[in-house]
């Protein structure tokens, strides 16, 4: 039986800051204790450093310089690695509008990869972004392959996943996309609010056929509008009002600043906003021109000031967060308490993933999925439950 031991004074528990030590036998948390354990195994002594559960990201686009949909099990392979690199254990590889060949070419190199993905974060199924979004609210989403709903379609990409699409981001005011909310949640995809013009009603409506997250909450979606004198929420204010669906933060201190940022958490609360990086192919490689989207097929775009823009910055075009930039403007930007932080990074993700029993936590039973970083949020290690590191000591 494969043993590790990590002692520290940081370790980030639900309940708050702990002192002391966490087993792990085979990749699954034993023992968390105060005691040192009197058992032998591979020993980290990280004093001084923050133990937190690994990332989840469950709405990533790419990284490395490579997007996820651009055709290649590699490409998706070497993007999640960089991820991994900044302290996400848990990766959601999504694909924006596209073709629905390159759709089947995504899921097809997705299925590939995580059958034999060894090095690499936890792949639990992809996210589709797309193609059914409403072009009032494109952004960086090209035109050119949005649509609207069709069962011809959808039924034809859910059956070729064989299960692999876990969650897929859509326009509820769309025609029958209440229909196809209903249909993919009955095979194992979660429907998501996204790139939609709903109002309040709209999105009520869209929570009783399955949708139960608000994608990228602030980008690309209707806040309050006003007809006649009356004021008419939209997805972004329903977000505050309904209590049963969670949000996504693209926290990269760009996106949204840190005072909307913190906003948000006193308004929401940590328990449904999952931290996201949307990054794009850009994260992790320098600034300038690039691509979104697949190399084949993809737009042209520009990162600069540590964001991607459209050419002409009329819109964002992703972001090229990791995990631990969206730690950092959390907790050192935001002012967010770094256990709140960590649960919006890791635990209410894996809610969301319904993964809540497996990771996302440092709890026992749950798998060992940790990474271990300094108090300016700079990554020393990376652990994954299915391959326990070497004996390592820091101090």
């Amino acid at each position: 039986m494969k043993t590790m031991i990590i002692k520290s004074d940081l370790i980030i528990l639900p309940t708050g800051i702990f002192n002391g030590f966490i087993v792990s036998q085979n990749g699954v948390i034993s023992t968390i204790t105060k005691e040192e354990p009197r058992i032998k195994g591979d020993y980290i002594d990280a004093t001084g450093l923050y133990v937190a559960p690994g990332f989840i990201d469950i709405h990533c686009h790419g990284g490395g310089g490579h997007d996820f949909i651009d055709g290649s099990m590699e490409c998706l392979r070497q993007g999640a690695l960089l991820h991994k690199k900044h302290g996400t254990t848990t990766l959601v590889p999504t694909a924006l509008s596209a073709e629905i060949e390159e759709f089947f070419l995504f899921l097809d190199n997705f299925n590939k990869l995580k059958s034999n993905f060894v090095d690499g974060p936890y792949l639990p199924g992809v996210h589709l972004e797309g193609p059914y979004l409403n072009p009032a609210q494109a952004g960086a989403q090209d035109l050119k392959y949005l649509k609207l709903p069709c069962p011809d379609e959808y039924e034809k990409i859910i059956e070729y996943g064989e299960g692999a699409i876990i969650r897929w981001s859509a326009a509820p005011e769309l025609p029958a996309a209440l229909t196809f909310g209903d249909f993919i949640s009955t095979h194992g995809a979660k429907p998501s609010i996204a790139h939609s013009d709903a109002d309040y009603f709209e999105v009520l409506n869209a929570r009783s056929h399955h949708y139960e997250s608000i994608t990228h909450l602030y980008s690309c979606m209707s806040s309050i509008t006003r007809k006649n004198g009356y004021r008419s929420l939209g997805v972004t204010e329903s977000a505050y009002v309904s209590d049963d669906l969670f949000v996504e933060v693209i926290a990269d201190g760009h996106h949204l600043p840190p005072e909307l940022l913190r906003l948000i958490y006193k308004g929401i609360g940590p328990s449904r906003i999952a931290l996201i990086s949307d990054a794009m192919r850009g994260a992790g490689i320098p600034e300038g021109k690039t691509i979104l989207g697949s190399l084949k097929n993809g737009q042209e775009v520009i990162i600069e000031n540590g964001v991607a823009k459209l050419p002409d910055k009329s819109a964002f075009a992703g972001s090229v967060a990791t995990g631990d930039r969206l730690v950092y403007v959390m907790h050192k930007l935001a002012g967010i308490d770094i256990v709140d932080t960590i649960k919006m990074a890791a635990t209410t993700p894996a809610k969301i993933l319904g993964l809540e029993n497996k990771k996302g936590s440092i709890k026992i039973g749950l798998d060992c999925d940790l990474v271990i970083f300094d108090k300016n949020i700079d990554i020393v290690q990376v652990i994954l439950s299915p391959q326990p590191p070497l004996t390592q000591h820091y101090r």
